[in-house]
């Protein structure tokens, strides 16, 4: 393992997506939200896509120089079109419009149309706490969750993710978790590390609960906490796939394979502010909630009080990979 700075990670993958295709503020963009993971130790959502990307934007899969355009027909609704570009710029082009519209109406829908997976959806939905603002995300993905009791994969992972201010710029909590038992990239990791996977993660091929992540793969995942789980997956279907017009997570092709069909998935986010609701008791609530879970050491609020570090550990054969596409 090296220990690579952060600066470092953010720099080199911005030239490696640069190198292949992608405009130098769409590279920014992305890079700062492989950052953002990294730093998390979100290896999943961090450089484990860059080849990907960098492969995508060669066959053409991803748009790297596509201009997002923004819509707000309606006061509390504010429409990004991704052009089948990424998701990381298309949101910030309609970011500031989505800010504006929930502080004037008290709540905003925002939607991003069109675009590549957006990996980690918590990237975005902090960048709205950090305004003040609450801010509930929703994305889908291809399908690989079968329904209680089924085989079929008629679900992606389909993540939700909701950041809470605290008043003071910065962030009270947050959350970002996929509705499947786990992230598909941690059965993909353990099958490339030739290693087991806990039961109740998927089934096989012919619907039986398995433990070999070979298996798993051909198979389907399973949702989080059975039938509950499979009820938010269907909330976050409907709200990043239906309200959206981007695809239905049974149609979307393979997220990571070089060629094929852009992913022209969607993101919806549904943004408070609190202050037009309870005001400034709000942030006393949530701060009176905060200590009630605190008293109960060591447990805390999810992403409360994270502080970003300098330099993160990576394997460095797989560093060198990623310096290699950079043209390092």
């Amino acid at each position: 393992m090296a220990q690579i700075a952060l600066d470092d990670i953010e720099s080199v993958t911005r030239r490696a997506l640069e190198r292949h295709g992608a405009e130098p503020g769409v590279a920014a963009s992305v890079a700062d939200a492989v950052r953002v993971s990294e730093s998390k130790g979100n290896r999943i959502c961090g450089l484990y896509y860059v080849t990907s990307y960098c492969q995508q934007l060669e066959t053409g899969r991803i748009d790297g120089a596509t201009a997002p355009t923004v819509d707000v027909a309606k006061p509390g609704a504010v429409r990004v079109d991704g052009k089948l570009g990424f998701a990381q710029p298309a949101f910030a082009a309609g970011f500031e419009a989505a800010v504006a519209s929930a502080r004037a109406n008290g709540v905003c829908g925002f939607s991003v149309e069109h675009t590549h997976t957006c990996t980690a959806l918590g990237y975005f939905t902090e960048q709205f706490a950090a305004e003040g603002l609450i801010a509930i995300g929703t994305t889908n993905a291809s399908p690989r969750v079968a329904a209680p009791g089924g085989k079929r994969r008629v679900l992606g992972t389909n993540p939700m993710a909701m950041a809470v201010p605290n008043g003071d710029g910065g962030i009270a909590f947050q959350f970002d978790f996929s509705t499947s038992a786990v992230a598909l990239g941690r059965i993909t990791m353990a099958n490339e590390a030739g290693e087991s996977i806990p039961e109740g993660w998927a089934v096989d091929a012919d619907g039986n609960p398995t433990t070999d992540p070979a298996a798993a793969l051909e198979g389907a995942m399973l949702s989080a906490g059975g039938y509950k789980g499979f009820g938010l997956g269907l909330m976050v279907e409907v709200l990043a796939s239906a309200l959206t017009g981007g695809r239905a997570s049974v149609d979307v092709p393979p997220l990571k394979t070089p060629e094929g069909a852009p992913h022209d998935l969607g993101q919806f986010y549904l943004v408070i502010d609190p202050a037009a609701f309870a005001g400034e008791a709000f942030h006393d609530a949530v701060a009176a909630l905060a200590e009630v879970v605190e008293q109960d050491e060591p447990a805390r609020l999810p992403g409360r009080g994270f502080t970003a570090p300098t330099a993160v550990e990576v394997d460095a054969d797989f560093w060198a990979g990623i310096v290699a596409l950079a043209g390092d």
